[in-house]
């Protein structure tokens, strides 16, 4: 069995969809190309947002737009991956604009915060990607059940605080750039970054398998949902740091 904390690569994910002729399915090779479509709608939308931002324009309803827009897709991919050709793109265009308008917000408070989040963010993606390729990091059953486990804590924790916001209520220490905030944010980013080795795992399997071609956009979708999260997450943790200095 196939375990993942990633929402978008779930167990079942692969086995509805089936086999299909040769020629016709997924490889790692044909995943790997999408995920740089993908990425490369990302970072236009993101640099188109980021220059608006820059030019002192407002940029609040991009950020709403990608939020929001991004979860609409995020959501019909996950129950129609048969559609991911078409969302897969889509969302990674509409979580451009969110990601643009996030970082120009951290750059204005924490000037160079951006590319340190950048450059840690791929850092994190190549060594990772590397240390799976070679055999240091094998995704066992045990190292999957921890992983998805731990993400599933995150989501409630998450979850938990969103909800008593709502009520005026916020949840001491995690979110602060007190020892306690930083630790929970230097956790979080740790199993963002081993949900990559899962994504990894998933895909070999997946064209192991002899999954259909449209899959292909599924797996990149699913990394891209990851290194989005990482980026996120990385932000936090340097803003808190920045904060402590």
């Amino acid at each position: 069995m196939m375990r993942t904390g990633n929402p978008v690569l779930q167990t079942t994910t692969f086995t509805r969809a089936g086999t299909a002729a040769i020629g016709e399915r997924m490889t790692i090779a044909g995943t790997v190309n999408k995920t740089f479509v993908l990425l490369g709608l990302l970072i236009f939308t993101s640099a188109w947002v980021w220059s608006k931002a820059m030019a002192q324009e407002p940029v609040g309803a991009y950020l709403m737009i990608g939020v929001f827009g991004g979860l609409i897709l995020a959501l019909a991919t996950v129950f129609k991956p048969t559609w991911a050709p078409i969302t897969a793109p889509a969302y990674a265009a509409l979580e451009g604009l969110f990601i643009g308008g996030i970082s120009a917000i951290f750059e204005a408070q924490y000037p160079g915060i951006v590319m340190q989040a950048v450059s840690l963010t791929f850092g994190t993606l190549f060594c990772l990607l590397v240390a799976y390729r070679s055999g240091m990091i094998k995704a066992t059953e045990n190292f999957k059940l921890g992983v998805a486990a731990a993400t599933g804590g995150i989501f409630v924790v998450y979850m938990v605080t969103m909800v008593l916001g709502f009520f005026g209520v916020a949840v001491p220490f995690i979110h602060s750039a007190g020892p306690i905030g930083i630790l929970f944010s230097l956790f979080v980013v740790v199993i963002a970054a081993l949900n990559l080795v899962l994504d990894f795992d998933f895909i070999e399997q997946g064209a192991e398998r002899g999954a259909p071609r449209y899959m292909e956009w599924v797996g990149a979708f699913g990394l891209m949902v990851t290194l989005v999260w990482l980026y996120i997450e990385i932000l936090r943790l340097l803003s808190k740091m920045r904060e402590r200095r």
